[in-house]
């Protein structure tokens, strides 16, 4: 067993972490505001003066599991206006597709329990173009793509530094930290380096009257002094290090024009006195927050090193074996990779999958939010809610959070979201499984999941639904790990099963409109994918009916009928239970078919494709004939069962052959259920074989949905011929727009008409391998459409998974494509390594679009550099 796998087994290396947000202004938990404008209330030009009610931010910051204490980095290059304390970017409102952080920074090396990090910032040399950011943006339509940080110029002639930031642990609360500065550029230049420690402001709400303190020690060194806080030292191995205190609080008089307090050290105490030399530091060397401050020139073309210890202990020589530490750490996370990666023989592919795994683990962060709290204040701090108005999240008063959650982006998306994370999950079970089952779980604590079933979507909007792929997660991680540990985690998959049961009831009670087994959702999670938005209220008695929302919910029978299979092999209680969700699957296959004939239903026989469709009010239905994923999704509900596991359940198996027998009407609707294929299978699938090979037809064609990098989430024949539907006496028009949206329906950012987006891509190629696994050769497809070359399904998805792959591997030309052919990016030696994990991708080039950090659900290509590793 590797030295890090040990580490996993003992939870208290786990106590500290890269826990620390990227963004912790304009979120909703930190949005005290009457008119819930939380991208105003806290902002990136308030943030240095605000003290955080809910949590903290900062450069590579990490903290303890409770982010009581927390420790990051801040420069300054002696040109910009602010210290560069945090990473910039635009709000939703200033950006012309929604919120984007403009910096450039790569997340290099991290291992499960952060005994090892690395991660690459490259900061400006020049005045950092905050306004020309700013105003360009706000200048440009929403037809326009972002103009980055690149596009001002401010790396031309390489004027920039590449700050290398790693951590290492002596031990589970001995840390150490570097900081390698290089300057890229021909000629001299300055930079102020500020490790700054602080703690999170838990005495100022009326809760806690505890105020923990940091002073200066006669060595040179930082005594930390908090009484739940095993590290009590911070020292620098620079002499020349200066240290200066403030204290984590408000800086009311700047922000609200309040009269000044004297002997008053706020938030932005250090960085004021950084740049302006003022009286804002403590001279009594004490505080809340505390920085060392170092001055340095570094040469052109040269590197200078920075070195710093958490400890828990005073000692006299901090830093005698800080090289020797940090080269077994290094090691050490070598070692575990190589066991993680020793059938991938590509070093670009491991390069890859590695970068892939650093962006998860780094992408952890504390998250805090008591919904009740928040709504009605604190005893010292109030909440003007206009409960007339509309408030965020009233009916979510029992929800709180304060966990370590691996977040989308912790910049762009720094909050969790269902969906989201349970993609997450699936690569992360590779590396730390009890992470990912730990994950899994804790969504749905009574303290997470609504008293009536639901789990929470996400902090702007808890009731809003996203796909349920909680169930199918659960599976999926339980089954990377019994592989990887040879035996089962049935703890673990029987108590996440009890909680799917509400949520499935849940879904049923809230989403099935007319208790027809046919399902709305509306948001989905997939934000513009339609002509308008799917959580509109419609008049008249009017509905949609998605085929997306049914499909999920087929998938979801399956996921609950499969893992009550599994359980069923030791605890027979759970056939019973297997037998309702296989009966549900079928009344909701049932419902798919007879919705509507013809054009009317669900399923278009015509087109050969699966549409939402509109219910009016005086029974007729419309169907709403735009090709998108929505139309790909009942491919999800597929489940390959081997006959060897029914004939262990014969409850089962006689309550399965008395329907065959009885309801041929439904089983019909099935493909093979009754049939075994190559090796005594048997498949359930809405799709039979006809309508299988029809939706494929579509989804293979170059000039539909097939790109060189994946599936488009949107056919590309609306480039020219746009779809046109009109509702509530609005015409809505949807062209395919393969990057950046065109759309502000859910704030402008995310686009589902056109771009490549890693989720659902995720699930087409592992349907596909289901598929394949009942079928084998016997079912063979064009690919593409139309070349005469026929694939078997395997194939189909082998092929499918090398385009997604292909998004970030080398081509013959040596270029990336999300880095959208940008020669810096491609063939810079100080770049063209580095990879950014993007939110969705350019359906035609390939080009990283959206959040460039969302390593969560595209990590999922890590999964798929070697799809069949943990198959």
């Amino acid at each position: 067993m590797t030295a890090e796998k040990e580490r996993l087994q003992d939870t208290k290396w786990k106590n500290w972490g890269p826990y620390v947000s990227n963004r912790q202004w304009g979120n909703v938990r930190e949005d005290y505001s009457s008119n819930g404008n939380a991208w105003d209330f806290t902002n990136h030009n308030n943030a240095e003066s605000y003290a955080y009610r809910w949590g903290e931010e900062g450069i590579a910051g990490i903290s303890d599991v409770k982010q009581l204490f927390c420790f990051a980095f801040s420069f300054w290059n002696r040109k910009d206006k602010m210290v560069k304390e945090r990473f910039f970017g635009l709000s939703n409102p200033q950006g012309n597709h929604g919120e984007d952080i403009k910096e450039i920074f790569y997340y290099l090396d991290n291992t499960p329990t952060h005994s090892y990090m690395k991660m690459v910032y490259k900061y400006p040399i020049n005045e950092f173009p905050y306004d020309d950011l700013v105003s360009e943006n706000g200048r440009r339509s929403k037809k326009e793509p972002e103009y980055e940080i690149f596009d001002t110029g401010i790396f031309d002639n390489d004027e920039y530094f590449d700050i290398f930031i790693e951590y290492c642990k002596a031990d589970h609360n001995d840390i150490l930290a570097r900081v390698t500065v290089c300057n890229r550029s021909q000629h001299d230049a300055p930079i102020v380096v500020a490790p700054t420690a602080w703690f999170r402001n838990n005495w100022k709400w009326g809760y806690n009257a505890y105020k923990a303190e940091m002073n200066a020690s006669h060595d040179g060194s930082i005594n930390i002094g908090h009484d739940s806080i095993s590290i009590k030292k911070l020292y620098s191995r620079n002499s020349k290090a200066q240290s200066v205190f403030c204290d984590n609080e408000t800086n009311t008089s700047r922000l609200y024009g309040t009269p000044k307090t004297e002997n008053m050290y706020f938030k932005d105490g250090i960085n004021h006195f950084i740049i302006h030399q003022g009286n804002t530091v403590n001279p009594e060397k004490k505080g809340t927050k505390a920085s060392f401050l170092i001055d340095e020139v570094v040469g052109a073309g040269e590197s200078k090193v920075f070195e710093f210890r958490l400890c828990p202990d005073e000692t006299d020589q901090p830093f005698e074996n800080f090289d020797t530490i940090f080269n077994t750490r290094q090691a050490e996370a070598e070692e575990f990779y190589n066991d993680i990666q020793n059938d991938t023989v590509n070093e670009d592919e491991r390069n890859v999958q590695r970068q892939a795994f650093a962006g998860l683990l780094w992408n952890k962060q504390f998250y805090h939010y008591n919904i009740g709290k928040w709504l009605k204040g604190d005893p010292n701090f109030e909440a003007p809610r206009n409960f007339n108005e509309y408030v965020r999240n009233t009916e979510w008063n029992h929800l709180h959070n304060k966990d370590i959650i691996s977040m989308p982006d912790k910049w762009e998306y720094p909050w969790y979201a269902t969906w989201d994370l349970a993609f997450h999950c699936v690569p992360f079970s590779i590396i730390d499984a009890e992470f990912a089952k730990g994950q899994l779980l804790l969504l749905t604590k009574e303290w997470y999941m609504h008293p009536n079933g639901q789990l929470p979507a996400y902090e702007w909007n808890m009731s809003d639904v996203n796909p349920p792929v909680h169930a199918w997660s659960c599976f999926r991680v339980f089954k990377i790990d019994e592989k990887n540990n040879g035996k089962p985690d049935l703890l673990f998959l029987e108590k996440v099963f009890q909680k799917l049961l509400l949520n499935f009831t849940w879904w049923v009670n809230r989403k099935d409109k007319n208790g027809k087994n046919i399902f709305g959702g509306g948001f989905l999670g997939l934000d513009n994918i339609g002509a308008f938005d799917r959580n509109m209220v419609l008049k008249d008695g009017q509905h949609l009916e998605q085929a997306d929302g049914t499909s999920w919910m087929a998938m979801y029978a399956l996921n609950m009928m499969r893992i009550a299979m599994e359980l069923a092999q030791y605890y027979q209680v759970y056939e019973d239970m297997a037998i309702k969700f296989f009966e549900h699957y079928l009344y909701i296959a049932e419902a798919m078919e007879n919705l509507g004939e013809g054009t009317k239903g669900l399923w278009n026989e015509e087109d050969g494709f699966f549409y939402d469709v509109l219910q009016l009010g005086n029974g007729d239905s419309v169907s709403l004939r735009l090709r998108s994923i929505v139309g790909l999704i009942p491919m999800f509900a597929v489940e390959i069962v081997d006959h060897r596991l029914l004939e262990k359940m014969p409850n089962f198996r006689s309550r399965m052959e008395w329907i065959l027998k009885n309801k041929p009407e439904l089983t019909k609707l099935v493909s093979h259920w009754d049939e075994e294929g190559h090796g005594r299978k048997h498949l359930m699938s809405i799709l039979r074989k006809n309508r299988l090979t029809k939706v494929l037809t579509r989804m293979l064609d170059e000039n539909e949905f097939l790109s060189s990098y994946g599936i488009r989430a949107m056919s590309k024949v609306y480039e020219e011929n746009p779809f046109v539907f009109s509702v509530h006496g609005t015409e809505n028009m949807v062209y395919y727009t393969p990057a950046e949206s065109d759309s502000r329906m859910f704030g402008g950012n995310s686009n589902w008409r056109g771009p490549i987006w890693f989720p659902i891509n995720f699930l087409i190629v592992e349907s596909l391998q289901r598929f394949h696994y009942y079928y084998g050769n016997s079912l063979k497809v064009e690919l593409p459409t139309g070349s005469g070359d026929k694939r078997n399904l395997d194939e189909v998805a082998q092929n499918i998974s090398k385009r997604l792959c292909s998004l970030f591997l080398k081509d013959e030309h040596g270029q990336r494509a999300f880095n959208g052919g940008n020669p810096k990016f491609n063939y810079d030696e100080h770049f063209r390594d580095y990879i950014t994990f993007f939110e969705y991708f350019h359906g035609d080039n390939g080009r990283g679009v959206g959040a460039s950090h969302q390593t969560g659900w595209t990590a999922t290509v890590a999964k798929l550099i070697k799809p069949r590793l943990m198959m």
